[in-house]
């Protein structure tokens, strides 16, 4: 097979889409739609856009929600995409048409749910929600327009309709919505299982 190399405007390859919660000086708690994250065991590492409300919500309060949408709520989660909750909007969003706004719950048609020990709420809609504490949030020098932000996730919220049992998600039920080269997609066919699954 033959390559070529190529230079992407950006490379969100396919990760799940995340609405992150967090905590508001005015104690109301905004949601930022973020695509880029991982997890290893229950530490889930986020990456955020410095001068965004988000990085400096969890600077000053540092706890969050990782609120996971299935493809069924792509168009609630376009509808956040153009807004941000940080005012004065910063000039650098303004310029790609960003706008301000307070109240992202409206504006994505979302219901608000108290979380059990963080602050921020969760998203009903939603059909996973990781209340999370920040452990770590690092702007690497080689590239200063984005944070590394480490969580810890203390507990974990799932419809009951995606579960198998009382402690595990069933992988047939549960479909993340995949960022992938700015489209949305779902998960497809399974393919299989690994063996310790």
């Amino acid at each position: 097979m033959n390559t070529i190399t190529v230079k992407p405007k950006i490379l969100y390859y396919g990760t799940p889409v995340v609405l992150l919660n967090t905590w508001n000086e005015d104690g109301t708690t905004n949601i930022s739609p973020i695509s880029s994250s991982w997890a290893l065991g229950y530490t889930v590492v986020l990456g955020v856009g410095v001068g965004g409300k988000a990085l400096e919500n969890m600077q000053r309060h540092r706890e969050c929600v990782l609120n996971l949408p299935d493809p069924t709520l792509w168009e609630q989660v376009e509808r956040l995409a153009p807004y941000t909750g940080k005012d004065p909007v910063p000039d650098y969003k303004k310029s790609i048409g960003f706008s301000y706004q307070k109240d992202k719950f409206e504006m994505g048609e979302f219901t608000s749910i108290a979380s059990t020990t963080v602050k921020p709420t969760r998203i009903l809609e939603c059909p996973l929600q990781l209340e999370a504490v920040v452990k770590d949030i690092r702007i690497p020098d080689y590239s200063p327009d984005f944070a590394i932000v480490e969580t810890e996730v203390i507990h974990v919220h799932a419809h009951e309709r995606i579960l198998k049992d009382d402690q595990h998600i069933d992988p047939a039920k549960w479909s993340p919505i995949l960022y992938n080269f700015r489209h949305y997609f779902g998960l497809g066919q399974p393919l299989g299982k690994t063996f310790r699954a």
